[in-house]
């Protein structure tokens, strides 16, 4: 990874910043919620208040029947089809029975259906349908109060008979109609609304579940949809809520106001992007979608359920408009400490979505922004922090191919920051290296210089003493003398030798031949200082001309074969290629032989570095000056250089590109 990169990366961690600024949004729109949560409870409860103390027809505590509104006729047949859109709400009674009651503007609808696998049948005026299964029915109109027994012996037409003295206003008989079915029986009967009933009392005796009790009847308050309780919380409502009074079972007792939104511009509606990223951003606490609809008899919300427990509650829900939201507060109705019901207001709004997409957005935008401005801050600092480092690398790469030496000042040098001080350190360095190296280089001509007197004197002393006569003993001490001289002169020599070189390469002409001619003529002299040896050339079928030294190309192949011809064995292989290049040419000398050791490939062609074994007597002295003189040649020719191991031995090549033409005065 990149320098530029890693800061890049580094950059990416201002992406904090907006996270951070998300989670302070989401903290103050649900802030903002709950101070709207709890100023609607404190309508809701105040309302609740009111509604006691003005003495309003608020529903009673206890169990009820709710009476729907019904706006189809219904015919009375026993089967039920026609109270199917009311069937959603029926009213569970007991273990085995459901019953719907409904009105309209003339008549009050009864529909009790009971499960039953197993029948025991008999008609109301039979002495033994107390013995079978039967319903008791129970009405009361004020002080009126009247029981009946309704049963039949076979689906049609049934009446139910009055179990009490005549009642005032209500009737002795009803006329009912009974249908049966493998699961049970049902009973449809209707009453007038002019009898003005309030309660209805019902009891389902099944024999075959055990049930012989006597003729009793749960008698329950009969509860319906009240437009006079609906003009008072209409006066008490606050202006845009919707106000819902619920009975202790949470049928809908009263409601007045609507759920209503003030019209916006269309500029100012939220868009399906917006109210997305509040819903899935923002407002994670929305309550899912629940019958909350205006015409739905009974409301059966979470929040509802809550409060009829005596506990006010909140509940958020998205709203039917696009971008907004409804906060439904639930609170008791108690009267005595006893809950008579509960008052449901419901308030939508848009205005917290807006304020929490708004807050949001801006924070986005203003995030992103900083993100921007910092990243290109620190994309810029990161380019100009590479290109520096790159300076310093290129310069340190030059000046390693350049054996420590500086082409020029090291860049960086008057940096006043922490670069600076590295391009210091590094020049100093490379001033060390430089002067050490140039002082290698010099060695064997200062060497050379300095032995030779020392050697003369020695060597005139031996023949003094060779002169003056020395015993029989002494003699094999005096060739061993002569030999170490004879060889240290050899080593001195060798050493003027390289320190004439070095100055011949330096003074060498050029002159335009054909690189081939001079490879294949070499190849030719070589093969007859080969022995078992096997010596191939390659060379092309069309002249190679280069602006060189033939000299110095002849001497550097000499150093070549003569390293090669040292390191391959007895009937081993030899081979010298030329090839042209888009520069110029490669003259390549492989041979068979040990492979290069790693550490050693970059110092090859150094000065006083070599291969070899140390010398036995007898054997020429070997300085590893050879590869030196080769490199020294490849960079006359503006070239260089290497070695590398090849399948089975080794191969050196020299890159040539000619030397440079002198221009005539």
């Amino acid at each position: 990874m990149t320098l530029r990169q890693k800061l890049l990366l580094v950059a990416l961690c201002t992406l904090a910043l907006p996270v951070a600024g998300w989670l302070y949004v989401r903290q103050m729109e649900t802030l903002l919620r709950e101070g709207q949560a709890q100023a609607l409870v404190a309508s809701a409860r105040g309302m609740a208040r009111s509604l006691v103390v003005v003495d309003a027809p608020i529903p009673p505590a206890g169990p009820a029947w709710y009476v729907q509104r019904t706006t189809v006729p219904i015919a009375i047949d026993g089967y039920g089809d026609d109270l199917a859109s009311l069937s959603p709400w029926a009213q569970s009674f007991g273990r085995n029975a459901r019953v719907i009651l409904a009105e309209d503007d003339h008549w009050l609808y009864f529909y009790i259906d009971v499960r039953a696998p197993q029948r025991r049948r008999a008609d109301a005026t039979d002495r033994l349908a107390l013995s079978a299964d039967h319903l008791v029915v129970s009405i009361a109109s004020g002080d009126d109060t009247q029981r009946y027994l309704l049963a039949s012996a076979a689906p049609g037409a049934t009446t139910a008979i009055a179990l009490d003295a005549e009642a005032g206003v209500l009737p002795d008989r009803i006329n009912a109609q009974w249908q049966e079915d493998g699961s049970g029986f049902r009973a449809e009967f209707r009453l007038p609304r002019g009898l003005r009933l309030d309660r209805f009392g019902l009891g389902v005796h099944v024999i075959a579940e055990g049930d012989h009790e006597p003729l009793t009847a749960e008698s329950r308050p009969l509860l319906d949809f009240s437009p006079s309780l609906s003009q008072e919380i209409g006066r008490l409502a606050p202006d845009g809520v919707r106000v819902r009074v619920l009975s202790d079972g949470a049928w809908l007792m009263a409601q007045s106001g609507k759920l209503d939104l003030p019209d916006l511009p269309y500029s100012e509606r939220p868009g399906w992007f917006a109210s997305l990223v509040y819903r899935s951003l923002l407002a994670t606490r929305l309550d899912p979608d629940s019958a909350w609809a205006e015409d739905a008899p009974r409301i059966e919300l979470p929040e509802v359920r809550e409060a009829l427990q005596g506990r006010p509650a909140t509940a958020w829900r998205a709203g039917e408009a696009r971008g907004s939201v409804v906060l439904a507060a639930a609170t008791p109705i108690e009267v005595r400490g006893k809950v008579h019901g509960v008052v449901l207001l419901e308030q939508p709004s848009r205005a917290v979505p807006l304020l929490a997409n708004r807050a949001l957005f801006g924070l986005l935008l203003t995030s992103f922004a900083v993100l921007l401005v910092a990243g290109g801050v620190l994309l810029l600092f990161a380019t100009r922090l590479t290109i520096r480092l790159r300076r310093l690398r290129n310069a340190a790469e030059r000046a390693q191919d350049n054996d420590g030496r500086l082409d020029g000042p090291f860049p960086l040098t008057d940096a006043t920051d922490e670069l600076g001080d590295l391009a210091r350190s590094f020049a100093r360095l490379f001033d060390v290296v430089g002067g050490y190296t140039d002082y290698l280089r010099t060695l064997a001509s200062k060497l050379s210089h300095e032995l030779n007197t020392p050697l003369a004197i020695v060597k005139s002393s031996l023949d003094n003493l060779d002169h003056a006569g020395l015993p029989a003993e002494a003699e094999p001490y005096l060739a061993r003398a002569r030999d170490g001289v004879a060889r240290l002169g050899a080593l001195v020599r060798a050493m003027s030798e390289a320190s004439r070189m070095e100055r011949a390469i330096a003074a060498a002409e050029a002159e335009d031949v054909d690189l081939a001619d001079i490879v294949r003529g070499c190849a030719d002299g070589y093969r007859h200082l080969t022995g078992d040896r096997e010596l191939a050339a390659e060379l092309p079928t069309t002249p190679v001309f280069m602006h060189v030294s033939p000299e110095l190309i002849a001497q550097a192949l000499d150093k070549l074969f003569d390293n090669a011809l040292s390191f391959t064995p007895p009937g081993g292989w030899m081979r010298i290629a030329l090839r042209p290049t888009a520069e110029g040419a490669d003259i390549e000398l492989a041979n068979e032989g040990p492979p290069l050791p790693a550490a050693m490939q970059g110092r090859l062609f150094d000065s006083l570095v070599s291969l070899r074994d140390k010398a036995t007597p007898g054997d020429a002295p070997h300085l590893g000056l050879g590869l030196y003189v080769v490199r020294l040649v490849a960079e006359r020719h503006q070239g260089m250089a290497s070695a590398r191991n090849i399948e089975g031995g080794v191969a050196f090549t020299l890159h040539l590109k000619g030397m440079p033409r002198q221009r005539l005065a």
